[in-house]
């Protein structure tokens, strides 16, 4: 009686459910199965309270019961993984999907940034739940503990990419007016003395310009050694199973702080070797 029961309760319909993630608003798509028109409905980003009212509203639209499995996707993004988290704590079955993992058309490329809209997600999202696991890569979602640890590695990374970045167009400015020069402590001090093709001082506006650059180069250096050393600290005192894998991972020839930590993160997820279609990825936050 109670393998009937299951079987019986296997096969009611589902109610799919696809998220247009915007900044302001949300585009909702709902349906429960292939060849019917998704019913679309727009709400204000992060208003949960319409959204729980919204799938009430589809569950008796499509007649289906009150406790009806829902499942529903949505892309990885700016949203990150807190929705993901509602989600799964209000009972639908929710996966986050990797953008670049979904196939599209060559006759109708879209830019990387563009977001598949809520109908072309439900399709998916079916297709996905009747076995093809292939059409997208499910991205694991990390514990909260786990996605708060990267931030300091995040920002650490990110302080570096902006030290360059201005570092390049300090060597860029110099280089429009035929000029190398080493970005070294006596930099700023130097420019006065420098000369352009035909001997003359470099023009004032960009003898200022390169300075507060220069300065800026100067700020990000310091913020990067505090930033380091604090994840020396954290790393040499942290209790945290991950902290112990860095450890042993910098103990090894060849691997360094910023290569260890990257690896310990990525094995800090949960289910780290799952099945076929399903990867880990860094929050897109």
């Amino acid at each position: 009686m109670r393998t009937a029961t299951t079987s019986q309760t296997s096969q009611q319909p589902a109610l799919y459910m696809a998220f247009e993630l915007g900044e302001g608003n949300w585009t909702i798509g709902f349906t429960i199965g292939f060849g019917q028109e998704p019913r679309l409905r727009k709400i204000p980003a992060r208003d949960v309270d319409t959204l729980v009212a919204e799938i009430a509203a589809a569950r008796k639209r499509f007649r289906l019961p009150v406790g009806a499995a829902v499942r529903s996707c949505y892309e990885a993004g700016r949203e990150g993984f807190w929705l993901h988290r509602w989600l799964v704590e209000a009972g639908v079955d929710n996966v986050v999907v990797d953008s670049s993992s979904i196939e599209v058309s060559r006759r109708k490329r879209r830019a990387k940034s563009d977001r598949l809209d809520a109908g072309s997600l439900l399709r998916l999202l079916q297709r996905y739940h009747g076995g093809e696991k292939r059409v997208w890569s499910v991205l694991r979602v990390p514990s909260p503990e786990a996605e708060d640890r990267r931030h300091l590695h995040r920002e650490l990374m990110d302080t570096k990419s902006e030290r360059t970045r201005l570092t390049n167009r300090i060597h860029g400015l110099l280089a429009s007016q035929g000029i190398r020069l080493a970005l070294d402590a006596e930099f700023a001090a130097r420019i006065d003395d420098l000369r352009i093709w035909d001997g003359s001082p470099l023009p004032p506006e960009l003898q200022d310009r390169l300075r507060r650059t220069f300065e800026l180069v100067r700020t990000l250096s310091e913020r990067i050694n505090a930033l380091e050393t604090l994840q020396r600290v954290q790393i040499r005192n942290g209790t945290d199973p991950v902290f112990d894998q860095v450890r042993r991972l910098t103990a090894l020839r060849g691997i360094g702080q910023r290569s260890a930590w990257g690896c310990s993160r990525w094995s800090s997820l949960p289910g780290a070797s799952s099945a076929i279609g399903v990867r880990s990825v860094a929050s897109p936050v």
